[in-house]
């Protein structure tokens, strides 16, 4: 990512006992269980654009944002981002935070900023970036499917 920020980083205060941040093993168990990676919605998103024909790397490490799907070959990426981490309806869901305000506030501002910065860089080396959010696929998988087909489709023609 680029050294020269746009915009202040959100600094994001570590989560630790001194912080008067603490645990419960019962929580941290949930918090443990919670996937960042093969979720329903992505693999349901992976089958139908795998059956429509499709080939393309998952988790990709050599883009940056790490993408959930990557099609190399028409410089496309797609990310099925949680409404919770990556800050679905953000400005309505913020108040109703209760606990550990600080931390939570940060880090999912800190994660909103991130993908903004990997959109930007991702487009500035010539690809084109998709994000549903999980809710989105999950209720309207086609529709997702369609957007992203009909986008690979018109590269394809342009090749």
């Amino acid at each position: 990512m680029p050294k020269d920020y746009s915009q202040e980083r959100i600094k994001v205060p570590r989560f630790n006992e001194e912080s008067g941040f603490y645990t419960t093993p019962e929580r941290s168990k949930i918090m443990g269980k919670i996937r960042g990676k093969n979720t329903k919605p992505e693999l349901a998103f992976r089958k139908a654009l795998y059956a429509a024909g499709y080939r393309y790397r998952i988790d990709y490490k050599k883009l940056i944002g790490k993408p959930d799907i990557a099609l190399k070959k028409y410089k496309t990426v797609i990310f099925i981002d949680g409404e919770y981490w990556h800050g679905y309806n953000w400005e309505e869901r913020k108040p109703k935070i209760k606990t550990n305000r600080d931390f939570w506030i940060a880090k999912i501002e800190r994660n909103i900023q991130r993908d903004q910065e990997v959109n930007r860089e991702l487009k500035q080396i010539g690809f084109t970036v998709f994000r549903f959010w999980e809710s989105e696929v999950k209720k309207e998988l086609t529709h997702c499917l369609q957007k992203v087909i009909a986008h690979l489709q018109s590269v394809a023609v342009n090749d």
